[in-house]
């Protein structure tokens, strides 16, 4: 449950960011993006990753190998879709981010976490 709604969202983002929803993919503006910064969550200003643990998956979102601190994000159980996967969210909001997958074995801690560019925002 999100605490707090950001005025400000698009339609897009209030369906990714409130609804669980996933952006297609290869769409995103920071897909292939190699801008420096932090990436906050666009609902609620929260830093979510660093853009040195920003890498190329080949999935068709940004994908991250480490949250920005302890208290980035928070991992839930998803059942949706009648799969099993980690559900990854704004700690502070409570804002649908994406999933996390343990399949990423060239990233230093093996972890993918696999975010829509419309739940962000970058703080260069």
């Amino acid at each position: 449950m999100v605490k707090q709604i950001n005025s400000t969202l698009s339609e897009e983002q209030k369906a990714v960011l409130l609804k669980g929803n996933t952006e297609p993919p290869f769409s995103g503006k920071f897909y292939l993006s190699k801008d420096k910064g932090a990436y906050i969550c666009a609902n609620c200003g929260n830093k979510l990753f660093n853009s040195d643990v920003k890498f190329d998956s080949g999935c068709g979102w940004p994908s991250f190998f480490e949250p920005y601190s302890d208290k980035s994000v928070s991992l839930t159980e998803d059942k949706s879709l009648s799969m099993s996967r980690t559900e990854v969210t704004c700690q502070k909001c409570g804002a649908h981010l994406g999933h996390v997958f343990d399949d990423a074995p060239h990233a230093p801690t093996g972890k993918r976490y696999c975010i829509n560019s419309l739940s962000l925002d970058i703080k260069k």
